[in-house]
């Protein structure tokens, strides 16, 4: 799987192409990804209030309240989509129907992360918790199939920087390992969360050997990744957008690159950028200034993601086709950060293969 050279020079695409494209997605939200009409039925179900009482204005409230520049404000936004995944049904149902849509938008694999600490109010444990995500999962999976359009999708169990339970997370991780869950991560705000209040539970997923990534670099700059990686030993970096902050483009258009951006580069650290969710939180000014395009350029290993499908009211065609009309990638340079996203993912290098040589490659060459 040696690296390819993305073209920068591409021909126009149409929208409907770009959806049909094979997709990975190694960012992506349960709790960020809900459907509206579901998160009004559930509500219903429990009488939890909601800001809107139908499907569409909940979509614009949603839309609307994630835009405010804020990580913060945007956090806040989660408060109504936890509050309809406290019980088996529900959790189980979402799972399935974030499968569903992510197979129908052209996703190949998916790793969807969630912290199962947020869906305990009700009494769950966070094993049951795990159960009911990998139920609805393997139903997905199930319909994606049965509908012609088949889906690897794994679990990413989170736990929050501003909480005190990521060993038991990870243990969590451990022990579900070979039965749905891939991974581990560190989520919610950085700026006073450093990743390294959690060393105890890197230090023991490193000895079990799980893959781990951990948010830094988006609302807080380069000491965050400096932490993540140095002292915590992330396998990625979610979003790692500010790494853009050690990489200076003099007046002549000449780059150069500082300790932390060559180290990111030469180690080929996956970023798991997420260019719509990037502008509504401030990390970048715009999907025409977001450091995606430079450091596609410079040759890091960036993947694109979708981070909340409903805060951003995004998909994984959205975000290609932003990249398309904003910063001019072509279909050569959207199969780069596929690829580079499958090379990145936390499954078997013998699955990694496969998907990348059967189905993401061939993919791409007959769309071409």
């Amino acid at each position: 799987m040696a690296e390819t050279t993305p073209s920068a020079a591409p021909a126009d695409l149409s929208r409907e192409l770009i959806r049909r494209v094979p997709k990975v997605l190694l960012h992506d939200h349960l709790d960020g990804g809900l459907r509206p009409q579901t998160i009004v039925e559930l509500a219903a179900e429990i009488g939890h209030p909601l800001p809107a009482d139908d499907a569409a204005g909940l979509a614009d409230w949603f839309a609307a309240s994630a835009d405010s520049g804020s990580l913060v404000r945007y956090l806040e936004t989660f408060s109504h989509t936890v509050a309809v995944m406290q019980t088996v049904p529900a959790i189980t149902r979402i799972a399935r129907e974030c499968i569903e849509d992510l197979a129908a938008d052209g996703v190949v694999y998916a790793e969807v992360r969630y912290a199962p600490e947020l869906m305990t109010d009700q009494g769950l444990t966070p094993d049951a918790v795990v159960a009911a995500v990998q139920a609805g999962f393997e139903e997905g999976m199930a319909l994606a199939r049965e509908a012609g359009t088949p889906i690897v999708a794994r679990q990413l169990l989170t736990a929050m920087r501003h909480q005190a339970m990521s060993r038991e997370i990870a243990e969590l991780a451990v022990s579900w390992r070979d039965r749905g869950v891939t991974g581990f991560d560190i989520a919610g705000a950085e700026a006073g969360f450093p990743p390294t209040r959690h060393l105890d539970a890197f230090e023991y997923l490193r000895r079990e050997n799980v893959h781990f990534t951990i948010h830094a670099g988006e609302a807080f700059g380069l000491p965050s990744i400096w932490e993540a990686l140095q002292w915590c030993g992330a396998d990625r970096l979610g979003h790692g957008v500010r790494i853009i902050d050690d990489v200076e483009v003099g007046p002549d258009g000449q780059v150069r690159l500082g300790r932390l951006a060559n180290y990111v580069r030469d180690k080929r650290i996956p970023l798991e950028m997420c260019p719509s969710s990037n502008v509504q939180t401030g990390a970048a000014a715009s999907i025409a200034e977001h450091p995606i395009g430079l450091l596609a350029d410079l040759r890091f290993r960036v993947t694109v993601n979708t981070d909340n499908r409903l805060m951003s009211r995004t998909s994984m065609t959205q975000e290609m086709w932003l990249l398309h009309t904003e910063l001019g990638f072509g279909l050569d340079r959207l199969e780069w950060l596929t690829t580079n996203a499958m090379k990145s993912a936390f499954t078997h290098y013998d699955k990694r293969y496969a998907l990348i040589t059967e189905v993401i490659k061939p993919g791409y060459a007959a769309l071409r």
